[in-house]
C-alpha cells in the first residue's frame, strides 16, 4: 500500500486492499482445484455480477478458490442443488453490489471535498484500509440478525398454514410516495435534492422497523413497504404522515408472491394505484385492509396505548384504477375526537 502515501491510489492499490492476494489462477485452474465443472462456475459467476474473464487471463485468487471449494461442499452435502446455489449467488450478487456503492458513495461524500488532490483519495483508502475489519464484522453481524429475522417473519406468515414457505400470503403493503417531487427535483440543486431523498428514505426506514415490518424497497420518491397485520400497517402510515414531510399514501391487504426479495400481485398494484389517486397528506386503503383494522379494533386492540384508539376509517367515493376497474377506497386518518 505504498502508493497511498505517495499519491492517486491505483486500482491495483485497490484491489490489494479489498480483495486481498494477487490473482494466481486461470478458469481452468481455479475450477479444477475446487472440483466444480466450469459451466456452473460461470453461471455463478455471471450470477455474482462479475465481468467475464478470457480464458486464458489470470484472474483468480485464493480467495476465489475458497469460495468455489465452498460451493462444493454445499452441493455434496445434498442441502442445495445447483439452481438453488445459482438462485443464491445471484441474490447475493445483487444485494452486495448496491451496498458496496452506497457505502463507497457515502465514504467519498464524507471525505474527499469537491475538488480532490490525490492526497484526499489516498486519504480514503487509507480511511478504507483501517475500517474494513470493522465494517466486515459489523455486516456479518447484520446480515444473521435480519436472516433471524426474516425467518422469523416467515414462521409467522405460515403459522396455521399447510406450508412452512408458502408461495402466496397475505399481508398489509403500502406505498408512501414524496408530494411534488418532480417540481421540487427542478427547484432544488442536486446537494439539496440528495438531502431530501436520503432524509425521506432514513426517515421511512426508521418508522417501518419501529414497527416490526420490512421496508421492501425504496424508489427515490417512493417506499414501498410490508407489515403482517393491517393495525401495523396503519400505525406506520399514519407515523409517515406525520414527520413533517408531504406525502400520499396506499396501501391494501391481501395475498402477495414474496420473490427475489420483492413483493409482486394485485395487492401490490391496488396499493400503488391507491397511492397514485390519494390526494396529499391523505392515507388510503382497500376495502381488505379497511375490514381487518376494523376487526382488530373490535378484538380488543383500540384499548392498548398504541394509538389504534382514535383511528377512523370512512368510504368515499369509488374510483377507476387503471387495470383493476372500479375501486372501492377508504380514508385512514386519526379521529378528530
Amino acid at each position: 500500500m505504498g502508493s497511498t502515501s505517495r499519491g492517486r491510489p491505483s486500482a491495483e492499490d485497490i484491489e490489494r486492499l479489498l480483495v486481498g492476494a494477487p490473482p494466481r489462477f486461470t478458469k481452468e485452474q481455479v475450477t479444477a482445484e475446487a472440483g466444480v465443472p466450469r459451466e456452473l462456475a460461470e453461471r455463478i459467476w455471471r450470477a455474482l455480477g462479475f465481468a467475464q474473464r478470457a480464458d486464458d487471463a489470470v484472474a483468480f485468487t485464493e480467495g476465489d478458490l475458497g469460495a468455489l471449494r465452498r460451493v462444493r461442499r454445499m452441493l455434496d452435502s445434498g442441502a442445495l442443488d445447483e439452481q438453488t446455489v445459482v438462485r443464491m449467488a445471484r441474490a447475493l450478487g445483487q444485494t452486495t453490489a448496491r451496498l458496496a456503492q452506497w457505502q463507497a458513495e457515502i465514504m467519498m461524500g464524507a471525505m474527499v471535498p469537491p475538488d480532490p488532490s490525490e492526497d484526499d483519495l489516498a486519504r480514503v483508502l487509507g480511511a478504507a484500509q483501517e475500517l474494513i475489519p470493522d465494517f466486515e464484522q459489523v455486516l456479518v453481524h447484520v446480515w444473521r440478525a435480519q436472516l433471524a429475522a426474516a425467518g422469523t417473519r416467515l414462521l409467522a406468515i405460515a403459522d396455521g398454514g399447510d406450508e412452512l414457505v408458502p408461495t402466496r400470503v397475505s399481508m398489509a403493503v403500502g406505498f408512501a410516495d414524496l408530494v411534488s417531487f418532480t417540481r421540487r427535483a427542478r427547484e432544488l440543486d442536486e446537494k439539496e435534492l440528495a438531502e431530501l431523498v436520503e432524509g425521506f428514505e432514513a426517515r421511512a426506514s426508521d418508522v417501518v422497523a419501529g414497527h416490526g415490518a420490512r421496508l421492501v424497497k425504496t424508489l427515490g420518491d417512493e417506499v414501498l413497504f410490508t407489515a403482517p397485520s393491517a393495525a401495523q400497517a396503519a400505525r406506520i402510515a399514519l407515523d409517515l404522515v406525520e414527520s413533517g414531510v408531504e406525502l400520499r399514501i396506499g396501501m391494501a391487504y391481501g395475498p402477495v408472491l414474496p420473490m427475489m426479495g420483492d413483493v409482486f400481485g394485485t395487492t401490490v398494484n391496488l396499493a400503488a394505484r391507491l397511492t397514485a389517486i390519494a390526494r396529499p397528506g391523505a392515507i388510503l386503503v382497500d376495502s381488505a385492509l379497511a375490514d381487518a383494522l376494523a376487526d382488530a379494533l373490535a378484538d380488543g386492540l383500540a384499548g392498548a396505548p398504541d394509538g389504534l384508539a382514535e383511528v377512523e376509517v370512512r368510504e368515499i367515493r369509488r374510483r377507476p384504477a387503471r387495470g383493476l376497474g372500479v375501486v372501492r377506497p377508504y380514508v385512514l386518518r386519526r379521529s378528530s375526537s
